[in-house]
């Protein structure tokens, strides 16, 4: 849903607690799955299959979470650039 009414603070507050809530709903849904994928492994006398989804759903759990990361902290670092890149335009203006 747009929210073109609202104003650019809450506009970019809503944006960062989106990818905050969409980070903490991987690490949910990856943590019961493969909860549940290690108990049909054990159950079933497996030969730790479960570490194979296991170990690639991490690795994109940890690509997610480090995009987050460096998304939530580089508002100043964005906002910098972009005040330099406005600087620059005017001066060639």
């Amino acid at each position: 849903m747009r929210h073109a009414h609202l104003d650019p603070i809450e506009r970019r507050a809503r944006r960062r607690v989106g990818t905050k809530i969409g980070f903490f709903i991987h690490a949910l849904v990856f943590t019961l799955v493969n909860a549940g994928l290690y108990a049909i492994d054990s159950a079933t006398g497996g030969h730790h299959w479960h570490l194979w989804p296991l170990t690639g759903w991490g690795l994109g759990l940890a690509i997610h979470g480090i995009v987050t990361a460096v998304s939530l902290a580089g508002g100043g670092w964005r906002e910098r650039m972009l005040q330099a890149e406005i600087a620059r335009l005017r001066q060639q203006a």
